[in-house]
């Protein structure tokens, strides 16, 4: 009785911190994804030079989020964040065509990393609400997605008004907990 009622207080209190990483080419959206998860409203932004971490409380969770710009000379750094990262986000432009197949070869690039064999990987298919965005459906085989080895998840996604942003963290969570 006493190790269940503890428990349950350590549940009350204590919040799991899960580390986080976002990452993209440039222009795909991240930084509005953060900040609409972070304060639930749209925040104008600019290209993200170095990184931004916030902290996202979500159910009895505290994401820590590193969103690492994605310009090309900036992606270099991505590595030095995989060791404190439980997951990863990958945001995609879905209105994008002339640079999906550089989302591909970025996101195909870091799945291949020793130390990110066993994380989870979140696909935001972001700019769902623009009329030319590409389905989920063709993004998924625009990115290879079929051929990445880890578990992973493709949500269509909004970062201005939010749509799809907490169900693909759903789902991130149930998989970095099953791990």
């Amino acid at each position: 009785m006493g190790i269940s009622f503890s428990k349950l207080f350590e549940g009350l209190w204590n919040k799991k911190e899960i580390g986080i990483l976002m990452v993209s080419i440039s222009f795909a959206g991240k930084t509005t994804i953060l900040y609409q998860l972070k304060l639930g409203q749209f925040v104008t932004s600019i290209p993200t030079i170095g990184f931004n971490a916030e902290t996202v409380k979500y159910k009895n969770i505290n994401f820590k989020i590193w969103d690492v710009g994605g310009g090309e000379k900036i992606r270099s750094l991505w590595r030095h964040y995989y060791k404190y990262s439980n997951g990863i986000i990958f945001v995609v432009d879905s209105n994008d065509r002339k640079h999906i197949e550089e989302s591909r070869d970025e996101l195909q690039r870091i799945s291949q990393e020793e130390e990110l064999k066993d994380r989870p990987f979140l696909i935001f298919a972001n700019k769902q609400d623009l009329p030319s965005a590409m389905s989920v459906s063709e993004i998924t085989d625009k990115l290879g997605l079929k051929s990445i080895k880890q578990d992973w998840h493709i949500q269509g996604s909004c970062a201005i008004t939010g749509d799809g942003l907490y169900e693909g963290l759903e789902w991130l969570t149930t998989n970095i907990n099953n791990k």
